[in-house]
């Protein structure tokens, strides 16, 4: 009996955590006035060329979608940006119109079972890691060998970040990974938000969502750890994190920091909450973000 309850809890916080569906913990859109200092950069993305490319995701035979804006001046700068949880590309446009701005090609594709790619589950960044090295390599393939490649995520794309910086063979043209407000891995995410927003123990219950997510989908929550992949790293890395993060708490990205062995920097943003950095902060963002790769990417 009480098996059975504990199976049911666990299928239940499944489909809250892992399958792709309207999140009511998550916060409603805003909508982009005039006054809203994200103006300039959302009407750039509405109206600028953006170039439609697709990609086979690296397992399961998904197809992925991701748009593609070429620099304002022919460059072999790109840059790769992740979104979070329940985001799609078109939600990073104020990352986007960053990063064009410092003269970079951006990349923004929509992670499996997110946007406009096809996949039923949320991967957390785990299965994703191997399609974003994918499309690093048709950035290659499209701008010549002697591209130079960026790698950035929030939250949920954040993680992604990391993870790609741990797989075997990334190709040398990634110089640099930028990663806002990720986690340490999957099972203290999922873990924390258990206790946060549903009061519900981790033990036994994450363990057995752990369970059915491998069985779906072939990946345990510890398994997928960017705190694992960043101990591979030995690439130039810029953390960020919001002070008051309390969604992915803020403690995390000491951890990560910590073991991170390649030249890294961390930029801890006053009065941010989650994935609210650069908009709370946008100079001191931006400047840390140009000088970083500044010193790595030339």
């Amino acid at each position: 009996m009480i098996a059975a309850g504990l199976f049911g809890a666990g299928s239940y916080f499944y489909k809250v955590a892992v399958v792709p569906a309207p999140k009511s913990f998550l916060s409603k859109p805003q909508k982009i006035t005039h006054s809203n200092p994200l103006y300039p950069a959302h009407e750039w993305y509405q109206h600028v060329n953006k170039k439609r490319w697709y990609e086979v995701s690296a397992t399961r035979h998904l197809i992925l979608d991701a748009n593609y804006i070429p620099a304002s001046k022919a460059t072999t700068k790109s840059v790769l940006i992740a979104h979070g949880f329940m985001g799609n590309k078109d939600k990073m446009f104020s990352y986007a119109y960053m990063f064009h701005q410092l003269g970079y090609n951006v990349l923004l594709p929509d992670a499996r079972g997110h946007g406009d790619s096809q996949g039923n589950y949320i991967g957390y960044g785990w299965p994703d890691r191997l399609d974003y090295v994918k499309w690093i390599k048709k950035l290659i393939a499209t701008n010549g060998q002697n591209s130079k490649i960026v790698m950035f995520g929030t939250s949920m794309g954040g993680a992604a970040t990391m993870m790609v910086s741990g797989v075997k063979n990334v190709p040398r043209q990634v110089e640099a990974y930028v990663e806002d407000c990720g986690y340490t891995d999957v099972y203290d995410e999922v873990a924390y938000q258990a206790k946060e927003l549903y009061h519900l123990p981790k033990f036994p219950l994450v363990g057995i969502v752990s369970l059915i997510n491998h069985v779906k989908n072939g990946y345990s929550f510890k398994e997928a750890s960017a705190l694992n992949q960043v101990k591979k790293n030995q690439r130039p890395m810029l953390f960020i994190h919001g002070a008051k993060d309390h969604f992915v708490p803020t403690r995390m990205v000491y951890s990560l920091y910590r073991v991170d062995k390649g030249p890294k920097q961390l930029l801890i943003v006053p009065g941010a909450g989650h994935a609210d950095s650069y908009q709370k902060q946008p100079k001191l963002y931006e400047a840390t973000v140009k000088t970083f790769l500044e010193k790595y990417v030339k």
